[in-house]
């Protein structure tokens, strides 16, 4: 059985959404449960609950928490005993395979990356996250905000690890990899687009050329490769769509539908429209590139959010990614050099 270390202090509703997806987990996944924060409160949120003692959830303390207002060096430096330096703690000490937590994403990724290491061969972590397409299937999109500026050898080694993370989590087994431009011509984009390109066609990956941004959502590539910068401001520009799109979408309904089975036939479409573009069916980004696992998730995550962020960090620890990208990124370094 795995083990997953959860920040339960690190979200906007925090612990209630981390214990709650920690029950839900544990119910209905074959995963062991370690929630770190201060003990009293986390003890005093599972009381609440019914049936969790023969569940396989334990507590570890730790005595300060990293706020959404600390600057990463604050948190890395002057909260030693934070719930998330605990919880990453535990990952490098071989108790724990992966650690999710929805608190300050820059603490968190600098924190993981001091206390669990990075990967050999990779230069710097990545986050991956899962966009939803026309066509049902998610579209990977990495970096989305680890790295703000990218050498073409960080967004060669952000492409092999994309492409692992949608074979083992979407079960793509020959996942499409697009760079991300203004143009579907090579020649057109950036310095780094243009110079990155001849990397990527060499990587023993489906590079299929230059896609634009209207092609995030269109459901022909599986994973998209940009620098930090340009894939956050994807990430929120997407979310503040969605939340437009939600909202009008509902008021539209509501103004427009007087008789009773049609209103019902649309708050069934409105469910769905709703659960295709939730981003707690995802759970959260995985910060790939660093040793063992962390999932990322959103500050304001529920605890389907938090379920579903344990679910994917047991099945990157389960599916061998880590290693997998070493083997990768070994090989490509290695062809690299003979061609040299």
């Amino acid at each position: 059985m795995l083990t997953i270390a959860v920040d339960a202090m690190g979200g906007d509703s925090a612990p209630k959404a981390e214990v709650e997806g920690a029950i839900s987990a544990a119910r209905s996944l074959n995963v062991r449960i370690i929630l770190v924060g201060r003990e009293e409160i986390i003890q005093k949120e599972l009381a609440r609950h019914e049936g969790v003692k023969a569940l396989p959830i334990e507590i570890r303390n730790a005595t300060e928490v990293v706020t959404m207002e600390d600057s990463a060096g604050k948190a890395m430096r002057g909260k030693r005993d934070s719930s998330i330096r605990v919880a990453s703690r535990l990952v490098r000490e071989g108790v724990a395979q992966g650690v999710v937590s929805a608190g300050n994403t820059g603490a968190v990724m600098a924190t993981v990356k001091i206390v669990q290491g990075m990967l050999p061969g990779v230069e710097r972590p990545a986050l991956a996250s899962a966009f939803p397409t026309l066509k049902g299937s998610p579209v990977v999109v990495i970096d989305v905000g680890a790295n703000v500026d990218s050498s073409p050898r960080m967004l060669a080694q952000f492409a092999v690890m994309g492409e692992i993370y949608s074979r083992v989590v979407f079960r793509n087994p020959k996942p499409r990899v697009g760079l991300l431009s203004i143009g579907e011509e090579e020649h057109k984009g950036n310095d780094l687009t243009r110079a990155v390109t001849p990397l990527l066609k060499s990587l023993p990956i489906h590079f299929i050329g230059n896609v634009e941004g209207r092609d995030l959502y269109a459901g022909e590539t599986d994973v998209i490769v940009c620098d930090g910068f340009v894939g956050n401001v994807a990430l929120k520009v997407s979310e503040g769509l969605v939340d437009m799109f939600r909202t009008m979408l509902q008021e539209s309904l509501r103004a427009t539908i007087t008789r009773k089975i049609g209103y019902v036939l649309a708050r069934e479409a409105f469910n769905d429209f709703k659960k295709r573009v939730d981003y707690s069916e995802y759970g959260g980004a995985p910060l790939l590139g660093i040793r063992g696992v962390c999932i990322i998730s959103h500050g304001r995550s529920n605890a389907n959010a938090i379920k579903n962020a344990i679910r994917v960090a047991a099945e990157l620890a389960g599916g061998g990614v880590n290693q997998r990208i070493e083997a990768e990124l070994g090989r490509w370094s290695a062809k690299s050099k003979s061609a040299d």
